[in-house]
């Protein structure tokens, strides 16, 4: 099954994916429609819909670091031991076709394309069989990051939740249609040139090993949001470093997920 949530002049409505038309369900979002569907019958076409973040207001959204070994490759750092984590705020999300505000403020910013996924069962203290369960479905993140900002200090957050930054969707693709996401082509281009190319196989902690690490810490409920981290291939780890620029699109596709294409816009602050 695969479930978008989209605005409309009363708020946003969740509908379920069937080939080019989306068929509107009687629930606010994709993730309350992942245990009851509620047809209403009326249907969109897919290519019309205005997709709104496919999850609108997480209660959490637990971003990792450091991930694929070519990424900490080209950023010069070592293997990590345990999962690296960080958050973003929900203000940080845009939809799957919004556009990227690039800030003044910002002379660094960079594209991160990434598997994300999203509980859907709360789970505290999981189990390997706990954690698998508890993955209600697989979406796309692109963790747009603001470099300048994210270095100022040890501590990642002021680089990476900007807001209106931070694209996800187009769906929620439930594990049973992508084989819980173990080996799919993830690729970021930037105006069609392939900046990351890579497998989820590549993943150093999975989804099952992040929702094991994480649940230690804190309950883990319905419709919190997890990106598991990017391969190589940043603007950051280039040289000399690329960065995005006003009317630059960045397109961010993992195989049986769908795609996010984003144009990035000079942007207000607020």
């Amino acid at each position: 099954m695969r479930l978008v949530t989209i605005r409309t002049p009363d708020g946003t409505r969740a509908g379920r994916v069937d080939g080019d038309t989306v068929v509107l369900l009687d629930a606010p979002d994709a993730v309350a429609a992942l245990d009851n569907p509620g047809e209403t019958g009326d249907q969109i076409a897919f290519a019309d819909a205005d997709l709104a973040p496919v999850v609108p207001r997480p209660s959490k959204i637990i971003c990792l670091g450091l991930n694929y070994k070519s990424h900490i490759e080209e950023m010069g750092a070592e293997l990590p031991k345990h999962p690296t984590l960080f958050s973003k705020f929900a203000a940080a999300l845009c939809g799957a076709r919004d556009p990227i505000p690039i800030p003044e403020s910002s002379n660094a910013v960079d594209w991160e394309g990434e598997l994300a996924f999203v509980i859907g069962r709360a789970v505290r203290n999981a189990s390997a069989d706990e954690a698998r369960a508890a993955i209600g479905a697989y979406t796309i993140c692109n963790d747009v990051s603001m470099r300048d900002w994210q270095w100022r200090t040890s501590e990642w957050l002021q680089g990476k939740t900007w807001e209106r930054s931070t694209p996800l969707g187009p769906a929620l693709v439930t594990p049973d249609e992508v084989d819980h996401a173990a080996d799919l082509l993830l690729r970021c281009e930037v105006d069609g040139e392939v900046m990351q190319e890579t497998r989820t196989s590549d993943l150093l902690f999975k989804p099952v090993d992040i929702i094991t690490y994480v649940s230690t810490i804190v309950t883990l409920e319905p419709g919190d949001v997890f990106s598991t981290g990017t391969p190589g291939g940043v603007g950051a780890g280039m040289k000399p470093p690329r960065f995005l620029q006003p009317g630059q699109v960045v397109r961010t596709t993992i195989e049986g997920l769908g795609e996010l294409v984003n144009e990035c816009v000079k942007g207000a602050e607020g």
